[in-house]
């Protein structure tokens, strides 16, 4: 209590006789002092508004930064962090003002309790000397935080007993010092027989009062769900009505002004930092919202993939198992499609294959040597961790960079990375991302260049670096061989953009479609998957902002289960994308780059001496244009259309030079794994040096 008294109620203690003097009355004092602490505090009030129009300013970029790393919460936190060292936001800012609170009640209870010291001035001496005069008349020493109460009521009842210690004005100053206000003892803990139970029930209505209010106005509360609202506003009624009931009336008191005190000190914030003005609310993407049954829907789903989790994580662990395939989603399947299909036809072996995805048709494949279980985000971590096959094969990166982390029960487990586009490690993965593998499996001499130029770069052991080609550019080029030959009129021209930050979409859409829709073309807007599945409300206002050109010559497509109007187009617009790659190398037909800012997952890149193809090649199998250039795209558009011929003989040559296998891949890929499961474990592997 000592310490209390001199870091919280000395200081409070001199406001509080400063605020008595000047009303000289010891409710209005209360209040008073209330109104002055708010006064003191409302530089910060203004702080942490400020810090406040930065998170919600901040928000979708925070939502953004969820969706496109949804799975991976260590890399969402890192990611959060960094955004907000970028925009000064302190966390710590926005609960500060109610953090300050606790030393100021503490103070103010200590003030309460201790009138003779803090309204009247007494010294420590005298004070002990009123007390023991005090016992003396009553037989036994008064002990206890209200001591000092009951020596004023003492010396209001018998004031000559005391005025040998006391000057004139001393007693004077305790005799008229009175504690009721409005009827009620502010110096008596309420009780609900009496009436000073109304101090709890309005502090309660109070708090329910300014939570109303700042759901409405305040500017964070504002952007939160109603069912968060009205959570925190009934846990703030119950506390704030709890509260009073186990302090004295005088702290229930500065509670109930404290909380009207708060609301015209939340509207001068708003007014100083005015949200409609900062905050264009208008032009912000919306989250869809869901109706209830979709709701119920959604929550029905989730017990069916937690129920189809368990059981797969049991059934999994009970087996012996040699090679795991791991998918992210259902999409991932066309890349080891090919490789699964020869294994299956060329040995015994059983497959084994983790889906993330509950809705995966892994569940529908028809050979019942392929094993699939489903295992989502969360569960993962810890199911990696207990891997106990022998080979393990991924299109993730960051290996035990992140969440996901190599077995911990098995340590000659062999994981193998194949990358799910033909573009450049060390540009388009994040630092050290594939340091965790054993083997690579690459498309190209750039895939080996790039890993063994990392290795020494980073003094790094060496990997099994395979020759495998690209199984999924052989299955394009099978289904592209299979298609008629049309000739498009109009030209047709797919917009098939990433789903990075900055991508056609987000980044120059409007001034894209400005310079070639309705020019002649068949114009296709093809959204990235995880673009529609991740940014619902940024695909909605696509939709609604073309709603009016959608016709004969533009469409929307996101009906992603056929790949024709990809490689029956006569020209792909892109950004950072792999598709391009993808198109031209498989129609001979070239593509239009689009120089958004560049995709770059690894800053650092250029520690790396080899030029990713990603950038060397833009101009190889098509054309890039700036952004600024677009008053030139038809010009360059009708040149990559007349020029077919030169174009085919020229990504011909690109496709010979970078990609292994061509025609082959899937048995590369498929030898390598066989060789390794089922020869002898002295036979060498295939690598490269």
């Amino acid at each position: 209590m000592d310490f209390i008294n001199t870091v919280f109620g000395i200081p409070l203690g001199y406001l509080m006789f400063f605020s008595y003097k000047l009303v000289n009355n010891y409710g209005l004092s209360i209040v008073l002092f209330t109104l002055l602490t708010k006064v003191l505090m409302f530089p910060l009030s203004l702080f942490s508004q400020k810090n406040s129009v930065k998170m919600v300013k901040m928000k979708p970029l925070l939502e953004d930064i969820k969706q496109r790393n949804a799975g991976n919460p260590e890399l969402i936190l890192s990611e959060q962090k960094k955004l907000y060292k970028k925009e000064k936001y302190s966390s710590f800012a926005g609960i500060l003002p109610l953090l300050l609170q606790i030393p100021i009640i503490l103070g103010l209870i200590n003030v309460v309790y201790n009138p003779l010291q803090h309204l009247i001035h007494l010294d420590a001496v005298t004070i002990e000397s009123l007390a023991s005069r005090l016992a003396d008349l009553n037989g036994h020493y008064v002990t206890g935080v209200s001591s000092q109460i009951e020596i004023i009521k003492a010396i209001q009842a018998t004031p000559s007993a005391f005025s040998n210690l006391l000057s004139g004005n001393q007693l004077a100053d305790v005799q008229t010092l009175d504690f009721m206000f409005l009827g009620i003892n502010l110096s008596i803990v309420p009780v609900i027989s009496s009436i000073l139970v109304l101090v709890p029930a309005l502090s309660g209505i109070s708090s329910l009062l300014l939570s109303v209010l700042q759901n409405r106005y305040n500017v964070l509360q504002r952007e939160q769900g109603t069912v968060s609202k009205w959570v925190m506003a009934i846990f703030m009624v119950a506390f704030s009505t709890y509260f009073a009931f186990i302090v004295p009336s005088g702290i229930g008191v500065y509670w109930i002004a404290g909380n009207l005190f708060s609301i015209p000190v939340m509207f001068i914030c708003n007014a100083i930092y005015d949200v409609k003005r900062l905050i264009d609310y208008d032009n912000r993407t919306q989250k869809p919202r869901l109706t209830r049954q979709e709701k119920q829907e959604m929550r029905a789903r989730k017990r069916e993939a937690k129920a189809l989790e368990q059981e797969s994580v049991k059934r999994f662990f009970s087996v012996d198992k040699k090679l795991v395939f791991y998918s992210e989603s259902n999409g991932f399947y066309k890349y080891f499609g090919s490789i699964i299909d020869y294994i299956l036809e060329n040995s015994t072996l059983d497959i084994h294959y983790v889906t993330s995805d509950a809705n995966d048709n892994i569940f529908k494949h028809p050979s019942s040597r392929v094993h699939p279980y489903y295992v989502g985000n969360t569960k993962l971590i810890s199911f990696m961790m207990r891997m106990d096959a022998d080979m393990v094969i991924m299109t993730m990166p960051d290996l035990d960079q992140y969440h996901i982390k190599r077995s911990i029960v098995r340590k000659d487990v062999e994981y193998i990375y194949l990358d799910h586009g033909m573009t450049s490690f060390h540009l388009m993965l994040r630092e050290h991302a594939l340091d965790a593998y054993d083997t690579i499996f690459c498309y190209g001499p750039n895939h080996i260049d790039e890993i063994r130029e990392t290795e020494k770069v980073y003094k790094l052991k060496e990997k099994n670096l395979v020759k495998t080609g690209y199984p999924l550019l052989d299955n394009l080029l099978a289904e592209v061989s299979k298609l008629p030959q049309v000739e498009n009129n109009p030209k047709r021209i797919l917009i098939a953009p990433s789903w990075q930050k900055d991508n056609i979409i987000e980044y120059c859409l409007d001034e894209l479609l400005a310079q070639i829709l309705h020019k002649g073309y068949m114009v296709i807007l093809r959204p990235h998957p995880e673009f529609i599945k991740r940014f619902p409300g940024k695909m909605k206002a696509v939709f609604d902002r073309y709603s009016q050109d959608i016709g004969d010559d533009f469409v929307i497509e996101t009906d992603f289960f056929s790949n024709s109007t990809v490689y029956t187009s006569d020209l792909v617009v892109t950004d950072w994308s792999s598709i391009a790659q993808e198109f031209s190398y498989a129609t001979k037909k070239p593509s239009l780059f689009i120089n958004t800012p560049m995709k770059i997952m690894n800053p650092n890149y250029k520690k790396i001496s080899v030029v990713p193809l990603d950038i060397s090649l833009r101009d190889e199998i098509g054309v890039s244009v700036d952004v600024e250039k677009f008053s030139e795209l038809s010009a360059i558009v009708d040149e990559l259309m007349n020029n077919q011929e030169h174009y085919r003989q020229k990504i011909t040559k690109v496709v010979e030079d970078n990609i292994y296998n061509i025609g082959s891949a899937a048995a590369a890929c498929g030898e390598y794994i066989l060789g390794r499961l089922l020869e002898s474990e002295s036979k060498e592997p295939s690598t490269v040096k």
